[in-house]
C-alpha cells in the first residue's frame, strides 16, 4: 500500500516508521526540517509519566506508551530516554498537584510521599515554607525530541521512505488521498494520513468544530551557581502546584532547564498569530515559579520557546478518517509521550479500516 504522510512531528514520524515495518511503501511530506521549529512536538526534551489527574485511561495507557519507545529504540540502536523521575509540588488542596496525585491513587502507581522540609533537603531550590506536600514517581522522566527525531529520519531514509522536507501541501483530495504541493505537483497515494498539527485546519476548516488552535510558551533558564548542581540531578516536575499549571524540564544531558505553565497558554486564531516570543514574556513566564521555587529573582532566561499545538475540547487525542484520509491531532497537550503508540496505532487502523478502535484508544476510552 502507497501511504503518504503529511507532518512530521512525533505522530507523523512514529506512523512512518510503524508503516515502513509492516512493509508499507511510504512518502513523509513535511514544510519544514526535520527535526524542525514548526512541529509542535520539537523542542530539546518532553515529558513523560504516569500522572493523569481525571483522565484514568491515559494512566492505564502508559504502559504500552513505554513498550511502545522500547520497540523504538530497538530499532534506532539507542535510547533517546532520561528516567529521572517525576516530581509533583502541591501548593493547596485541591490544585492540579493533588489532582495529579489523585490520578497515580486512582490508577494503583505506587509512588514517595515527601514532606515539605523533606522535600526541600533533597531539592534546595524548593522554599518548604511555600507548599504543603510533594510526591516522586520514579517512573517517568524527559525523552529527548530532537534527538529521537533526528534518529527516525536517518532509520526512515536507510529504509527506503520518501522524505520530502521544505515540501508544503497546500490543499488535500481526501477521497483521492492526493495531496497538492506549493509548487503545483501532486502527491498520490492510496492512503493518506494528516498528521500535521496547528496546520490542520488549513487543510481541513470543517474539523473547527473538533479542534482548536492554541499558543504555548516555555523558557529555557540558568539558575543561580549554587544550585546548578541540585536542577542537574532532579526529576521532571508534572506540576508546581498552586494556580498556574506550571511544569519543569530539568537540565538533562546539555538540553537545558525549561520552565513552562498552562496559564499562559492562550487560544488563537491561526498557526502565525503569536509565534514570536513577547518581549518580557519569559521574565513573566519565570516568576510564575515562585512559589515554590526560592530565589526565583536569580534566574536568568536565556531563551524563550513560543509554538502552536492543536486542542480539543476535552484535552483527548483526536482522529477522523475523510474518505481515504486519517487525520490524527496528537498534539492536545500529552501527545508526545504516547507519540511510538500512536504511530503503532495508526498503522494499524490502516490496514485493517478499524477506526472505532482508534479513536476510543486516542480518546483513553478504551486502553
Amino acid at each position: 500500500m502507497r501511504v503518504a504522510i503529511v507532518g512530521a512531528g512525533i505522530a507523523g514520524l512514529t506512523t512512518a516508521w510503524s508503516l515502513t515495518k509492516l512493509g508499507h511503501d511510504v512518502t513523509l511530506i513535511e514544510q519544514g526540517s526535520i527535526p524542525g521549529p514548526f512541529a509542535a512536538s520539537g523542542d530539546r526534551h518532553r515529558m513523560i509519566r504516569g500522572a493523569y489527574g481525571s483522565a484514568d485511561g491515559y494512566a492505564q495507557a502508559i504502559a504500552e506508551a513505554f513498550d511502545s519507545w522500547d520497540m523504538l529504540w530497538d530499532d534506532l540502536g539507542v535510547s533517546h530516554y532520561a528516567n529521572c523521575g517525576a516530581l509533583g509540588i502541591s501548593q493547596f488542596a485541591g490544585d492540579g498537584a493533588e489532582q495529579f496525585r489523585i490520578g497515580l491513587d486512582h490508577a494503583g502507581f505506587e509512588y514517595e510521599r515527601l514532606a515539605p522540609r523533606e522535600a526541600a533537603e533533597r531539592y534546595p531550590f524548593l522554599d518548604a515554607a511555600t507548599f504543603r506536600c510533594a510526591y516522586l514517581d520514579r517512573e517517568g522522566g524527559a525523552l529527548f525530541s530532537e534527538r529521537i527525531a533526528h534518529d527516525l529520519k536517518a532509520w526512515l531514509r536507510m529504509r527506503g521512505v520518501d522524505i520530502r522536507m521544505y515540501t508544503k501541501a497546500v490543499s488535500i483530495d481526501p477521497e483521492t488521498a492526493h495531496v497538492h504541493i506549493e509548487d503545483g505537483t501532486i502527491v498520490r497515494a492510496d492512503r493518506l494520513v494528516v498528521t500535521a498539527g496547528a496546520w490542520t485546519l488549513r487543510l481541513f476548516p470543517p474539523l473547527a468544530d473538533k479542534l482548536a488552535i492554541y499558543r504555548g510558551v516555555a523558557a529555557y533558564v540558568t539558575p543561580p551557581a549554587d544550585l546548578e548542581n541540585a536542577w542537574s540531578n532532579a526529576p521532571a516536575i508534572v506540576d508546581i502546584g498552586g494556580s498556574c499549571d506550571g511544569y519543569v524540564m530539568p537540565p538533562l544531558d546539555g538540553t537545558g532547564l525549561k520552565f513552562g505553565a498552562g496559564a499562559l497558554k492562550t487560544r488563537v486564531p491561526d498557526v502565525e498569530t503569536g509565534a514570536v516570543a513577547a518581549p518580557g514574556e519569559g521574565d513573566r513566564l519565570r516568576q510564575l515559579f515562585a512559589p515554590p521555587f526560592s530565589r526565583i529573582d536569580e534566574y536568568t532566561v536565556t531563551d524563550v520557546k513560543a509554538c502552536a499545538h492543536t486542542c480539543t475540547t476535552d484535552q483527548r487525542l483526536f482522529s477522523k478518517r475523510i474518505g481515504k484520509t486519517l487525520v490524527v491531532s496528537a498534539c492536545s497537550g500529552h501527545g508526545y509521550q504516547f507519540g511510538a503508540a500512536v504511530g503503532l496505532r495508526v498503522a494499524h487502523a490502516l490496514e485493517t479500516d478499524d477506526d472505532a478502535v482508534l479513536v476510543h484508544w486516542l480518546r483513553a476510552e478504551t486502553v
